[in-house]
């Protein structure tokens, strides 16, 4: 069994030649035309571009390259995957960009064949997502420290991605003009360029009045704050008068678990977004309504969370009927 660590896997991959010309602009051709007609959300490009470029780097123009590998060249390539310790999910993810990358060129006419089709998905563990109890949620919106504008714009993000089960690119993403404060809600714009309205309680709201009257002036120091690509205005920015990223996201969480006395290993963005849907179902919320919420394309996606409320109503059955 190899047991190379993901750092080494890295470094192993560093060490394949570097991507050949004729590969790059295949890829490059390829993931203009899905952004143009599909209108991808960046993490799906960005995902679809590291595939198809180790993929290359690991053929470096044998049998044709890229865009002539055949059912052979992919099997073993997801065999050499598996000894080198890629889990299942991360096979999963390639293969659907090999399918994608394929299919493109089969609907080009660049090819006669896909041959990603035959591929066998690998088995995927059915996997329940981590939640907090309500108790921890509580201590983890109240750790910052909102006393500084820093600790009031922490605890604003924190109140809104639990009230509003963003996802952190959601979140990091948002333009100043996506919250209403007179009608509470937020305009949210998901996987795909999807867009959805999610209202907000009272709680979430007085945070983000807060730190837009209190904490964001400050922190903005009475000047302009710069658009994005697209001619947006962020919402949360730090000292810098930027928009925070995931990566300072991740890390503020982090920061606040330890504070409020949680494992840090349990706490995570999604994991916020995951306590918001459980909750929700645990306070008798209809899955529609939550796939709605959520921003969930398949009401089988949203489904996964009817097993995690099912184990909170055993415990509870457990722990209060007299023949538990």
């Amino acid at each position: 069994m190899n047991t190379q660590t993901p750092a080494e896997r890295r470094r192993r991959i560093n060490t394949l030649p570097p991507l050949r010309d004729v590969d790059a602009t295949a890829i490059q051709a390829f993931l203009d035309v899905v952004w143009a007609e599909s209108g991808l959300a960046r993490q799906t490009l960005d995902s679809y571009r590291r595939d198809l470029q180790a993929l290359a780097r690991w053929l470096d123009g044998k049998s044709g390259g890229l865009a002539a590998a055949d059912r052979g060249i992919l099997f073993d390539y997801l065999t050499w995957r598996s000894r080198q310790g890629y889990q299942p999910r991360s096979n999963a993810r390639l293969r659907s960009s090999l399918r994608a990358f394929f299919g493109h060129l089969l609907r080009r006419g660049e090819r006669a064949d896909d041959p990603s089709a035959l591929l066998d998905p690998p088995r995927l563990p059915r996997l329940l997502p981590k939640a907090l109890t309500e108790t921890q949620v509580d201590a983890l919106l109240a750790a910052p420290d909102t006393a500084s504008a820093e600790g009031l714009r922490d605890r604003a993000m924190l109140e809104l991605i639990y009230a509003a089960g963003l996802r952190v690119s959601e979140l990091v993403d948002l333009p100043a003009n996506a919250i209403n404060l007179r009608q509470g809600v937020l305009r949210v714009q998901g996987k795909g360029g999807k867009e959805r309205l999610v209202p907000l309680g009272e709680e979430s709201l007085h945070w983000l009045e807060r730190y837009l009257s209190e904490s964001r002036p400050v922190l903005a120091a009475g000047k302009a704050v710069p658009v994005d690509s697209k001619g947006r205005v962020a919402l949360f920015i730090n000292a810098k008068r930027r928009a925070l990223t995931r990566q300072d996201f991740w890390h503020l969480v982090k920061q606040m678990a330890v504070a409020a006395a949680i494992d840090p290993a349990r706490v995570s963005p999604h994991g916020l977004r995951h306590s918001f849907a459980t909750h929700l179902l645990n306070h008798g919320v209809d899955l529609r309504t939550l796939q709605l919420l959520l921003g969930h394309s398949s009401l089988s996606t949203t489904q996964i969370y009817t097993l995690v409320a099912r184990q909170h109503l055993q415990r509870l059955h457990a722990k209060h009927h007299p023949r538990g």
